[in-house]
């Protein structure tokens, strides 16, 4: 029983551990490119086509200068997501993401009431 416990725990980490783990643009084959959110089977295709034309991507601004669909705000998000670019991430990408989603959920949430909610201020100050 205790073994399996065990193995559980250890499949479980590992599992999450590999859900994770960055994907270099460069070494990624068709399939770990389709395991990055936001890169479809025809993305992943552009992408390995254009890196076998060009050769290896020097930064994230030869990324985005080559391959159709990747301009700067999707290279952000697919930074965020976990892809690099020679072991890089976009500079400021995690950042950049993880901010924009705060103003696109307050307008959200104002456009339910017709804008007529007023924000109210957190308890204790």
């Amino acid at each position: 029983m205790l073994k399996k416990i065990l193995l559980s725990i250890i499949s479980f980490f590992l599992a999450t551990s590999l859900a994770w783990a960055q994907v270099d643009i460069n070494k990624a084959d068709q399939a770990a490119l389709d395991g990055v959110r936001g890169i479809g089977p025809s993305m992943s295709r552009r992408i390995l086509e254009e890196r076998q034309k060009g050769g290896a991507f020097k930064d994230w601004g030869d990324l985005e200068k080559r391959v159709k669909g990747i301009k700067d705000k999707s290279a952000a998000r697919l930074s965020a997501n976990g892809l690099t670019v020679n072991g890089q991430a976009k500079p400021g990408a995690a950042a950049g993401a993880t901010a924009s989603k705060a103003p696109a959920k307050l307008a959200r949430s104002e456009g339910r009431d017709g804008g007529k909610a007023e924000a109210q201020p957190a308890a204790g100050k």
